[in-house]
């Protein structure tokens, strides 16, 4: 699996002036370490991190990962249909809004 894109965090880009530890933390662990582990593809992490997202009812975080998600070889169907699935899992508001925040994020 190391082949696939390797994974930059945004941590500093984006918060580092307010949050310059939680910046570190997202680049250099976050992403840097976990999200650059070989023994799971891109592709499979982002789909787990966007399940959990889901579950959350994360949805600004969501916003990026579905994005992410694609650059890692999720398709936009599979996203739409993960998100279907999980409304009977994590209930319909979350599932609900996360189809919303794909509609706004996606091309579909």
């Amino acid at each position: 699996m190391t082949d696939q894109p390797r994974q930059i965090g945004g941590g500093r880009r984006m918060i580092g002036d307010l949050a310059p530890k939680l910046a570190e933390l997202t680049d250099d662990v976050l992403f840097e370490d976990v999200w650059n582990r070989t023994e799971l593809a891109a592709r499979d992490r982002s789909l787990i991190t966007v399940a959990a997202l889901v579950a959350g009812g994360d949805a600004d975080q969501l916003r990026f990962h579905l994005g992410q998600a694609k650059e890692n070889g999720v398709t936009e169907t599979e996203l739409i249909e993960a998100i279907t699935h999980l409304a009977f899992y994590t209930g319909w508001p979350k599932a609900m809004t996360a189809i919303m925040t794909a509609k706004q994020v996606l091309s579909v």
